[in-house]
């Protein structure tokens, strides 16, 4: 049945050409020999690659690490407008990424090119909030692959954002001492005024009585007042707090309190309650008692991810692009108790070449250690740049539906 929307004849759908998609990453597009270049997953120095050398520029990369490549016959080839799409989409031209889409459409008559081509347009439209054309050209594809297409879905940034109010982040470094008091009330001014906060303590290296009196009224006074609030890099100034404090020695009170109340962000009441009885027979009164947390803020690009060792999935959200790649480094942190190593994808919408890159040197290096690397949840335009960078050799790449 021709097409008229593309002009092509495409090979009926079901027959024996057709292709059985599977979760196995962007699947292989093509069955040709030719060759192509890929970085060599095979090899013991595919993790020395850098990829951050030339600021993201996708010439310069693949000039400068050109000694660094080598080529393969005939291995998970994909279709070349396939993987120019990806890259444009990679660098934020999702226009020509959609140009060079629909062009190959029109002039692609293999079936397995034709699924891996559709199911990226689809993709790249649900990413660019394009319903309108989305459901336009949605028929064809049910048509020509007698399946039902994708359900339509915002997947932009602009939905990721909704109406929820902009959340603030207030980032606490160094030695926290008593002389921050008007950072705390401005601090605490902008969680009452927008009804959420989220606190980084996860660059503090100590607290004093008087910085910890301060966080502890600022975090009791947020709670208290229904503040939705985070406490990113909890564990971390529980691990300060608790070596700071012992039990029977009637001193450093406030630094107990800071601790208990950090505490109860981080999932751990059973070391709550061991602290709470120290506390009670070093001061000789009632301890804080345990209670259950408001509902926390959550994070659209991936700053929660801090504190992801304390998940059993490791989530990658929003963009992730430019030379700050902080978000993909905490992996090897997060991978190193577990075989499998499961890194939600679900809401990660973009991804620049050079960020991409980092993440194939992380997930090889993984990989060379025998763990098992799983990315669930990935979009069609991220799978099809990660399927041009190799990662499908060193993790298994699990589509989003």
């Amino acid at each position: 049945m021709a097409l008229p929307f593309f002009g092509k004849k495409p090979v009926p759908a079901g027959s024996s050409a057709s292709r059985s998609r599977s979760g196995q990453g962007a699947a292989s597009a093509s069955s040709s020999s030719s060759s192509r270049l890929r970085p060599a997953a095979a090899r013991n120095d595919t993790s020395s690659l850098d990829f951050t050398v030339a600021g993201g520029d996708v010439n310069r990369v693949l000039a400068q690490c050109a000694d660094k490549m080598h080529v393969e016959e005939g291995v998970d080839e994909m279709a070349p407008s396939a993987e120019e799409a990806a890259i444009l989409y990679a660098n934020g031209g999702y226009d020509e990424a959609r140009a060079v889409l629909e062009h190959a459409l029109e002039t692609t008559t293999s079936p397995n090119a034709r699924f891996e081509l559709w199911t990226m347009l689809l993709d790249l439209l649900r990413l660019t909030a394009q319903k309108d054309r989305f459901e336009q050209i949605s028929l064809h594809y049910a048509t020509e692959f007698e399946r039902s297409p994708p359900a339509w879905m915002d997947l932009s940034s602009q939905a990721a954002r909704g109406d929820a109010p902009k959340v603030q982040t207030v980032s606490l470094s160094g030695q926290l001492g008593g002389n921050a008091a008007a950072q705390f009330a401005q601090l605490i001014q902008a969680g009452m005024r927008s009804g959420a906060l989220r606190i980084d303590l996860s660059r503090l290296r100590s607290v004093d009585a008087g910085g910890a009196e301060l966080l502890y009224r600022a975090v009791r006074g947020l709670r208290r007042a229904k503040i939705k609030l985070s406490l990113v890099g909890a564990v971390s100034l529980s691990n300060i707090l608790g070596g700071q404090v012992a039990g029977g020695t009637r001193e450093n009170q406030t630094l107990w309190l800071l601790l208990l109340e950090v505490l109860q962000f981080t999932d751990q009441q059973e070391r709550f309650e061991e602290i709470a009885f120290e506390y009670a027979m070093t001061f000789e009164e009632s301890p804080p008692s345990w209670e259950p947390l408001a509902e926390a803020v959550t994070s659209n690009i991936g700053v929660d991810a801090v504190d992801a060792t304390m998940s059993q999935i490791y989530k990658l959200e929003g963009e992730i692009v430019g030379p700050n790649v902080d978000t993909l480094r905490k992996i090897t942190a997060f991978a190193a108790e577990r075989t499998k190593v499961e890194i939600d994808c679900g809401h990660l919408r973009r991804m620049d070449f050079v960020s991409a890159g980092t993440l194939f040197n992380i997930v090889s290096q993984l990989h060379t250690q025998g763990r098992l690397v799983v990315l669930t949840g990935v979009n069609s335009m991220v799978a099809a740049l990660m399927q041009v960078m190799g990662l499908h050799q060193v993790a298994r790449i699990e589509l989003r539906g």
